[in-house]
C-alpha cells in the first residue's frame, strides 16, 4: 500500500453489546428529531427577521415549540385519500422517502473512535458504526429516499404531482453525478471511504483548505439534493400548486416534510465529516486547548457545524430567488458536472505524483503548465469560433418576423428581430407634474397660484 493511504482500522466497530447498539440507534434517531424540531423553528424565525416579520411567537417560550405544535396538528388532521390514486403505493410513498434519511446518519462519526467515552461503564467509540465503504453507502441510501418522492407524484392520480416527481428524478440524476465526483476527489485525497478515517486524516488540515472545489461542488449539490431553495422546483407552487405532495394530507404530508428536514441534516453532516474536520475543534480552540478533541467536547463542535450548514440553507432561501428548471438542468450537465471530472483529474494527477516522490514545486510546476495550455488552447477556439460566427451573421440576411403571423403574439426567435413600432408624436407638449404640495419650488402651477393671490 502506498504511504499516502490511510491504514483504515475499525477494529473498535461491531463490538458492543446490543442494548449499547439499541442505545446508540436511539441517539441518532433522537438527534435527527430534535434537530428538525429546532431547525424548522429557526428557519421561519430567521427568514421572518429577513423580511422585517415577527415569525413564531405563540407556542412555547419564544415560540420554540412551534414546529411540535405543527405536527401534532398534521397527526390530528383528516387524512384524505385520493379515490384515482394506486391505494397501496399512495400509502408506501412517504414510508419510502422518509426511512431512508434516518439511515445514513448511522455511519456518522459524532467523536473520536478510540473507545474515548462511556455509557453506563462500558467504553465504546462515539459512533453507530463504521464500514469500508461507508460513504458508498450513504450515496446509496440518499439514491432510494428519491423512489418515495416519485411514487408519490406517480401514485396519486393528477397531472401536477406527477411532472413534480419527473421534476424531482431529473433534478436527483443530474446533481448525484457530481456529487459522486466531488466524493470521490476525497476518496483519492484521503485513500479511504471510512467516515472516521476520513475525519481522522484532517487532523492537521481540513479537506475544506486542500479541496476547496470539491466543497463548493457538494454544497451547491447537497442543496439539489434536497429540493431546497433555490432549486425547489418538484415544489413549485406557482406552476405545479405543490408538487409531489400536492393530493396528500395528515401524517403523510408530515412525513414528506420530516423527510426533506432530515436530508438537509443528514447532508450537513457529511460536509462536515468530508470537509471540516469533523468533530475537530476548530483551529484556534485546538491550538491552545490539548483536550478539545477528547471526551464528550467533539460531540459540541460537531453540532456547532451542522447548525451553521443549516442556517447556510435558511439563509439561501430567505436571499435567492427560485430558478427556472431550464436553469437548473444547465447548471447540473453543463457546469457542475464538467468541473466536477476536470478537478477529480486533476487530484488523481497531483496524487499520483506525489505516490511517486515528486517534490511540490514540480506537482506546482506541471499542474499550473497544463491549466496555462488548456487556457491557451480554450482562449484559440473562441477566436475561431467568434470569426466563423461573424462570418455566418455577414452572410445571412435578416429574415422577417411577424409576431402576429399565428393568429397570437410569440416571441422573436434567435437571429430573428422584431420590426420597428411607429411613434406617432405627441400634439402638444405634456406638462411634468411633480409630486409634494402646494410650497415645491419646482411646481410651476403652484407658483402661479400664489403670484396670482399676491
Amino acid at each position: 500500500m502506498s504511504p499516502f493511504l490511510a491504514a483504515e482500522d475499525l477494529s473498535m466497530f461491531g463490538r458492543d453489546p446490543w442494548w449499547l447498539v439499541v442505545v446508540k440507534a436511539v441517539f441518532c434517531f433522537a438527534f435527527l428529531m430534535v434537530t428538525v424540531l429546532f431547525s424548522i423553528v429557526w428557519e421561519r424565525k430567521v427568514v421572518a427577521w429577513m423580511q422585517l416579520r415577527i415569525g413564531p411567537n405563540r407556542h412555547g417560550p419564544w415560540g420554540m415549540l412551534q414546529s411540535l405544535a405543527d405536527g401534532i396538528k398534521l397527526m390530528l388532521k383528516e387524512d384524505v385519500v385520493v379515490k384515482r390514486a394506486d391505494k397501496v403505493i399512495y400509502v408506501l410513498a412517504p414510508v419510502v422517502a422518509a426511512i431512508p434519511a434516518f439511515m445514513a446518519i448511522a455511519v456518522i462519526p459524532f467523536g473520536p473512535a478510540g473507545n474515548e467515552i462511556s455509557v453506563f461503564g462500558h467504553r465504546t467509540p462515539m459512533q453507530l458504526t463504521d464500514l469500508p465503504i461507508a460513504m458508498l453507502f450513504i450515496l446509496a441510501v440518499a439514491s432510494v429516499g428519491i423512489y418515495g418522492i416519485v411514487l408519490a407524484g406517480w401514485s396519486s392520480g393528477s397531472t401536477y404531482p406527477l411532472l413534480g416527481g419527473l421534476r424531482s428524478c431529473a433534478q436527483m440524476i443530474s446533481y448525484e453525478i457530481a456529487m459522486g465526483a466531488a466524493f470521490a476527489s476525497v476518496f483519492l485525497y484521503s485513500g479511504s471511504m471510512s467516515t472516521s478515517t476520513i475525519v481522522e486524516q484532517q487532523h492537521d488540515r481540513w479537506y475544506i483548505f486542500l479541496l476547496p472545489v470539491s466543497f463548493i461542488l457538494y454544497i451547491v449539490t447537497m442543496v439539489g439534493e434536497t429540493n431546497r431553495a433555490p432549486f425547489d422546483m418538484p415544489e413549485s407552487e406557482g406552476d405545479l400548486v405543490g408538487g409531489f405532495n400536492t393530493e396528500y394530507s395528515s401524517i403523510k404530508f408530515a412525513m414528506f416534510m420530516l423527510a426533506e428536514y432530515v436530508n438537509m441534516v443528514t447532508v450537513s453532516a457529511v460536509a462536515t465529516t468530508l470537509f471540516l474536520g469533523g468533530w475537530r475543534a476548530p483551529w484556534p480552540i485546538s491550538g491552545f486547548w490539548e483536550g478539545a478533541n477528547h471526551g464528550w467536547w467533539p460531540l459540541l463542535w460537531f453540532v456547532v457545524k451542522v447548525q451553521l450548514l443549516l442556517f447556510f440553507f435558511i439563509w439561501l432561501r430567505g436571499t435567492l430567488p427560485r430558478v427556472r428548471y431550464d436553469q437548473l438542468m444547465k447548471l447540473g450537465w453543463k457546469v457542475l458536472i464538467p468541473v466536477s471530472v476536470v478537478w477529480l483529474m486533476l487530484v488523481a494527477t497531483v496524487r499520483a505524483l506525489r505516490n511517486e516522490n515528486y517534490d511540490f514545486a514540480d506537482i506546482a510546476l506541471y499542474i499550473g503548465g497544463a491549466v496555462l495550455a488548456l487556457l491557451l488552447l480554450s482562449f484559440v477556439a473562441d477566436l475561431f469560433r467568434e470569426k466563423a460566427q461573424s462570418a455566418e451573421r455577414a452572410d445571412e440576411t435578416p429574415a422577417g418576423f411577424d409576431p402576429m403571423a399565428g393568429g397570437f403574439p410569440v416571441p422573436p426567435l434567435p437571429g430573428q428581430s422584431l420590426p420597428p413600432v411607429p411613434r406617432r408624436s405627441p400634439r402638444r407638449e405634456r406638462e411634468l407634474i411633480v409630486s409634494g404640495g402646494p410650497d415645491t419650488a419646482s411646481d410651476g402651477s403652484a407658483e402661479g397660484k400664489e403670484a396670482s393671490d399676491g
